[in-house]
This record gives structure tokens, sequence and C-alpha cells, in this order.
């Protein structure tokens, strides 16, 4: 699979740093931990140092089996019986605190970037699916444990055992040292080479498989129309496609490294062979004993061991430094909102006074289109105003520019008198209820998502919003009322059911504004009109914004915006729009009488 088939996000996520410098991202999780990090080193230099004694124990064995007493025999032996514990014990110590030290570092970056993402505006998901970031989260995540929970460790002390090994090897006998360096440029060129492919294929490869877990999730989330539309076959062949280039990926990434682990094992084996044959003719001619021949080739078998397994290491942490580019992008990534230094803040009793002032926008992936054409509009506290038009005429714009989920291009969106770009987001959205057209359902009990509206309201408080909503006869019937668990996405709960519940948070809420986007357009007649009365309830006392299409559910607002192309074209009570024959009594007529809208 060539560059140029992967996607724009794909080709940028190939082409950067190639370089195991990414991996320095991870130093400000490590930092905190730096206590556990120096404790595990010194284990790690306890067990190289030891591994490193052992050929000393063996020489001396061998050198003095046949002079030695018994009781000195003994005495190498219980040597290198401790040697061999204390080893073990350390092992066992480096094992428990860099693991330890992976699954704490790894749980809070996921920490920190489930924060990062959860806070990022909507402007953020137009170009990056929710599939690909939680991609990142998990897969990207595990390959960086393995790396902080075992590979760091395994290369420290292999580069140990090299170093030491090497030292101790020119101790023991330069002359086969001097030979068996010989072998280190042989070795060293298909690990830089060969390793800088294997690098190129594992960026590849993760953002196949980042491809893949997006177009699994759009799938899933909206499995009902994908049967209902007979389309699994179309599906799966588009997710099979991805799998496969993703396989192809991987298959050639694991092809290189095979090629990498035979080159540097068998010339590094060769060579330890080739020394010990010179070696064994020193011993013939009385230049080494056997004990320094079998000390000198077993620091030879731990450098060369030491070099094959930072040639798997190298492959591991090349896949790992991707992995951590990948992270640190979303850590880094910045909003296009955000909230000023010093914030303003509302006044303690909000009460609902809303403007939008000559307010122009478009969506960013949308630059060719005006969503909102100069809008502007006041809603006095306590008012409830409705928004009418046509599908796409802007009206759930309104709504995002109140809730700054976008920032307009032009103009202002106040309340109290306050731009919202001069708050903190959660400060404004504090004092906001939403019922969105589409309510969102959490894979919770139905209490859960009530109280998702007031996270601290009692039982109490949640049945009696349940109540207010319409919903507690509904609740009441499920098989274990309002701890029945209703699904992913509330898949257990019909449209009109799942629009109570929200009706209910929203109503929990509590909030001086309330914004209704279609609140009541899966309800029935019945239900709508309980409801309704909710609503004429709780708008009493806040400001409101209902958008409708049922003109029935607005006549009663205090006035009337009739949105059309992304401009208010009138502004007024519903008798009088009637009255002014136009788009308003249009669309009243299309509704009560039948007659064409372009009558």
């Amino acid at each position: 699979m060539t560059e140029p088939e992967l996607s724009t996000l794909q080709q940028r996520e190939a082409k950067v740093s190639k370089k195991l410098s990414a991996l320095r991202g991870l130093i400000p999780f490590l930092l905190p931990y730096r206590l556990w990090m120096i404790a595990a080193f010194f284990a790690l230099i306890l067990t190289a140092a030891l591994s490193l004694t052992l050929p000393l124990a063996v020489r001396r064995v061998i050198d003095n089996f046949a002079l030695a007493e018994a009781e000195q025999l003994d005495q190498y032996f219980g040597v290198a019986l401790g040697i061999a514990a204390l080893l073990a014990i350390g092992t066992a110590l480096r094992y428990l605190l860099v693991t330890r030290l992976g699954e704490r570092v790894i749980a809070d970056i996921r920490k920190a970037i489930f924060a990062r993402v959860i806070a990022m505006s909507p402007i953020f998901y137009e170009t990056l699916m929710t599939g690909e970031v939680l991609s990142r989260i998990t897969t990207d995540t595990t390959l960086v444990l393995q790396v902080i929970g075992s590979s760091i460790s395994i290369a420290l002390r292999n580069i140990l055992l090299f170093v030491g090994g090497i030292l101790l090897m020119l101790f023991t006998s330069a002359k086969l040292t001097g030979l068996v360096l010989l072998i280190v440029p042989i070795v060293l060129i298909p690990i830089l080479t060969i390793g800088r492919k294997v690098r190129k294929l594992s960026k590849v490869n993760q953002s196949w498989i980042a491809e893949g877990s997006a177009k699994a999730s759009e799938a899933l989330n909206a499995v009902q129309t994908v049967q209902a539309f007979t389309h699994e076959p179309v599906t799966k062949a588009s997710f099979f496609d991805v799998t496969e280039k993703s396989y192809s990926i991987a298959r050639r990434r694991i092809g290189a490294r095979a090629l990498l682990t035979v080159i540097v094992i068998f010339f590094v084996f060769s060579g330890i062979v080739g020394v010990l044959w010179v070696g064994a003719h020193d011993v013939r001619g009385g230049q080494l004993s056997s004990g320094t021949l079998v000390q000198f080739v077993i620091y030879a078998v731990l450098v060369g061991g030491s070099v094959a397994t930072l040639s798997e290491v190298w492959g591991e942490l090349q896949l790992a430094a991707g992995a951590t580019e990948r992270l640190v992008e979303l850590l880094q990534a910045e909003d296009t909102l955000t909230d000023p230094t010093n914030p303003q803040v509302l006044p303690a009793v909000v009460k609902g006074h809303i403007k939008f002032d000559r307010v122009s926008f478009r969506y960013p992936s949308r630059q060719e289109n005006l969503a909102l054409d100069n809008v502007s509009f006041k809603v006095s506290p306590g008012q409830t105003i409705a928004l009418v038009g046509a599908s796409g005429a802007g009206k759930t714009t309104i709504i995002q520019m109140l809730l700054r989920f976008y920032d307009p291009d032009y103009g202002t969106v106040s309340i109290e008198g306050v731009d919202l770009r001069q708050m903190s987001r959660q400060d404004f959205r504090s004092s906001i209820a939403l019922v969105p057209q589409d309510p969102v359902i959490f894979a919770a009990s139905v209490m859960d998502n009530i109280r998702f509206g007031r996270p601290k309201a009692t039982d109490e408080e949640v049945v009696l919003a349940a109540k207010a909503a319409a919903a507690d006869t509904f609740i009441c019937s499920l098989s274990d009322g309002y701890e029945s668990f209703v699904g992913e996405r509330g898949i257990m709960l019909s449209g009109g059911q799942k629009q109570r519940v929200a009706i209910a948070r929203a109503i929990l809420r509590n909030a001086p504004i309330l914004l209704l986007d279609e609140a009541t357009s899966a309800l029935d007649s019945e239900n709508e009109q309980a409801v309704q009365k909710a609503f004429d309830a709780l708008s009493k006392d806040r400001t409101t914004i209902i958008i409708a299409h049922r003109l029935a559910t607005v006549k009663k607002a205090d006035f009337i915006l009739v949105i059309d192309d992304g401009k208010i074209i009138a502004q007024d009570t519903h008798e009088n729009l009637i009255s002014q024959k136009g788009l308003y009594a249009r669309l009243a007529r299309l509704q009560f009488t039948g007659e064409p809208l372009s009558t």
C-alpha cells in the first residue's frame, strides 16, 4: 500500500517526524513519578551488574575445579547461588516498579486526552472522526504502555549489559574483544536502514487501524439504519477493505522486522562462533585458561544477546514513537474557541436577557454558504420566542451560537449584556437547559439519564421532573422502573420516550434559559399536550427559545422570528404574522389546511 492511497489525515500522520525524539512527549507524564523511575533504575543497574558478575564466578569455578578444596569449591557455588538469588529479587523488583509506572502513566495520559477532547468545540470534530480519537485513546496508548512498562526498561538493561560486557571483555582478552568489535558496524547498518523502513510502515499501519476503528464506530452507531437499507454487504466490504489494507502494511512491517532480526542474530552469533574458534586455539596454545575463555564467551553471549534484543526493542520504540506523536497531537490540538484569561462572570441571579447583534456566521466546513446573515434580535427576561422556518434556514445555528459551540464571524451574542466570548463557557452554559432535536440517551438507568441535567438532584426531584415531562407513567411500566437500564443510545426506548426523558432532564436542570429544539416532535398529540402544559408552567419564570415546525407549538410565544436562508424576514406575534400573509402565513396554511406552500 502506497502513501497516495491514504486519506489526507493518514498522509499527514505518515509524514510526521520519524525520530525517537517523539517519545520526549511522555516526559511530562513521567516526571511526577520520578521516585519510581529512580528506584526502577537502581534495580535495573543492580540486575545488570549481577548478570555481569556471574561469569567471574564461573571462571573461578572452572579454573580452580581441579585445584580447590571441596570446602572452597562449595563456597564458589554458594556465591554463584547468592548472585542468582539477588538477580531474581532485583529482576522482580524492576518488573514491579516499571510495570506499575507504565500503567500509572498510561492512565494519566488517557485521562488527559479525554479531558482535552471532551472540551473541544464541534469545529474540532468536523475534521476528525470520533472513531479516530477512540483509536488513539485505546490502541496508541496500549503501544506506549508496552514501551514504558517493558521496552524502555529492557533497552536500558541491555545497553548496560552491552557497555559493561564490552569493558569486561576488554579486561578478559583485548585480542578477542577487538575481533568482536569488528562485527558491530555490520550489525548497526541493517538496524539503521531497515529500522527506518519499519518505523514508517508502523506509522502507516496505525493510521489504517484508526481508519478501521472510525468506520466500525460509525457503522455500529447507525446499525439499525444500515440494516433497514440492507447496506450490510457494502458496509462490510468498506470495513474489510480498510482492514485488509492495514493487514497488508502490517505484513510488510513484520517482514521487515523479521529480516532485521535474521541479519542481526546471524552476524552476532556468527561472530561469537568465530571468536570462540580463535579462543579455543589460544587455550590449546596456553595463551588463555579454560575459565578465561568461558568467561569471555559468556560476556560475548551477553553482548550479542543484548544487541539482538536492542534490535527488537528498536522496532517497538519506533512503533511507540509514532503512537506518541499521535497522542501528543491530540494533547496539543488547539481549539478555535477559548475562554478568556480573566473571564467576566454572570450576575448571581441570571434573569435571561439575550441579545443577537448583527450576527453573521459561516460553518468552517461550509464557507461557501452563510448560515446566519446579519441576525439581530433581543429576548427580555421571562419571554418566550419561537424560531420558525424551513429546514436548513438557520434555526438550530442560532441555538448553537447561544451555547457558543461556534463564534460569530461578525457581530456579538450576549447574555445579561455580556458578550459570550468574554465569559467562561462553563459559567454561562450552567444557566442554560437544552432539549435537542435528537435526544441523547446514555447507556445507563432512566434515573441516571434524567439526573444528567443536575447530578446532585435527589431521587424525589428526578421523579417530579419526570412527571412534569409526562414520562413517569411509561418509566414506572419498565421492568425496574427508574432503575431500568435503557441500553446504548437508549435503544430500549421509543423515540417519544427518549424525548420525554430529555425533556425531564431539562426540567430538572431548572436553568433560567430554556432551549427547545423540536422538543416535542416525537410525541403523540396527547403527550404533546401534557408536556406543553409543563413547558407553559416552566417558561413563566424563565427565558425560552423554541424551535418548532408544528406551528401549534409556537402560537403562545411572545413573538416569533421567521427565518429564511439565514435571515430574519419577519418578527411578530402569531396573529400579526398570519395577517401579513408572508412565509409564516403560508407555513400555517400548509399545516392547517394542507394547501401547497406556493399558494
